[in-house]
């Protein structure tokens, strides 16, 4: 599955794209500013809904114009369209799905696999829980077809038993309902996060030895509450403490991938470009894992890949994604630090971007 067509209206400094780009590896490049990371946004909006610049959507909007149209066709029997607008004035999306309005955000996201590799990815190791279960829950939702369901029911059971603990005097008919709930959808969630973690496993550290050598680096699943004893026990044993924090400190929402060298925080001990390589070889895994297990291939948007690695290290990596058979989309201050990385069979496509005026950038394909 790839993107055999790519139209992006109203979005940022881009001139209107209408873009066919290669099934395999596509080459964005340009000065700082001219509108490469802008592309890929575009992309990531289209297949998830949400930009990964900005929390505000409407930002992505050109200056000026009142509104942002999306358009892609995935590549299959038949073809699948996909399509995202967002005006200015208003907060929802419109999507459209093989031709269909009012589809579901979780259909458009299925249809498309996504995997980013940018500086904000260096936030699974750096950053908060949210963002490692963000990245194990997308695992997850693309393999097991019962997980979008038990994480609906066990956020929904999280929100109501909080609001109950925050309002002051609880009554224990009403939150045990709510933990009755979360327990019974919390291990659901646990059992399908361990059974693909077990799968994942392996395959990242395969990959891993293929773009860096680490033999004292360990991940590890930590499921959010004690290992020995049944979520229902845990929250029962919680709920005083949990009511003086105004907040349900054990289940599955605390749910975290624990990455680690020597024992020590991954994060403390490597180098930027050897935690790129981890970040990169996570996420290089889980298209991996995705291919074995359900036969599909990601799309994969990469923001600068040369940033922080030396030629050698460019070549792995470029190597492993090579042997992948997917689509990538990858940016490039300089095209040249790219060069020589395929081999001659590999379809590559170039594509520059240019200012032409004042705010405004186009996209030429250079071949």
């Amino acid at each position: 599955m790839s993107l055999s067509l790519l139209n992006l209206q109203g979005l940022r400094n881009l001139e209107p794209i209408d873009m066919r780009p290669s099934e395999r590896i596509n080459v964005i490049y340009g000065v700082n500013g001219s509108g490469k990371t802008s592309l890929l946004e575009g992309i990531h909006i289209l297949g998830m809904g949400r930009s990964f610049r900005t929390r505000q959507l409407k930002n992505a909007i050109q200056l000026d114009a009142p509104y942002m149209t999306l358009y892609g066709r995935l590549t299959g029997d038949p073809e699948v369209a996909l399509g995202v607008r967002r005006f200015r004035a208003q907060r929802e999306l419109e999507l459209r799905l093989r031709g269909e309005k009012g589809v579901r955000l979780a259909e458009m996201v299925e249809a498309m696999p996504l995997q980013l590799i940018n500086p904000d990815a260096f936030r699974l190791l750096e950053g908060a829980p949210a963002g490692r279960r963000e990245f194990l829950d997308w695992g997850v939702f693309h393999v097991e077809h019962h997980f979008l369901e038990a994480w609906k029911r066990t956020r929904r059971a999280v929100k109501h038993r909080n609001a109950l603990l925050r309002r002051g005097r609880i009554v224990p008919d009403e939150i045990l309902v709510w933990e009755h709930e979360l327990a019974t959808w919390g291990e659901q969630m646990d059992r399908l996060r361990q059974s693909w973690f077990s799968e994942f496993l392996p395959v990242f550290e395969e990959t891993l030895a293929r773009l860096l050598p680490l033999p004292g680096l360990t991940l590890r699943y930590a499921r959010g509450w004690d290992n020995q004893k049944p979520l229902a026990e845990v929250l029962k044993g919680s709920r005083e403490a949990d009511q003086q924090m105004g907040f349900t400190q054990y289940g599955p929402q605390r749910a975290d991938l624990r990455i680690r060298l020597y024992k020590q925080a991954a994060v403390e001990v490597l180098s930027r470009g050897q935690q790129k390589l981890v970040v990169s070889a996570l996420k290089l895994a889980q298209g991996r894992l995705l291919e074995s297990t359900a036969k599909r291939h990601c799309i994969y948007l990469i923001d600068d890949l040369p940033a922080e690695l030396d030629e050698q290290h460019r070549l792995r990596f470029c190597k492993l994604l090579e042997e992948m058979q997917c689509q990538a989309f990858i940016t490039s201050v300089d095209p040249a630090a790219l060069s020589g990385m395929w081999q001659p069979t590999t379809s590559v496509s170039m594509f520059h971007v240019k200012h032409t005026g004042p705010g405004l950038s186009q996209l030429q394909t250079e071949g």
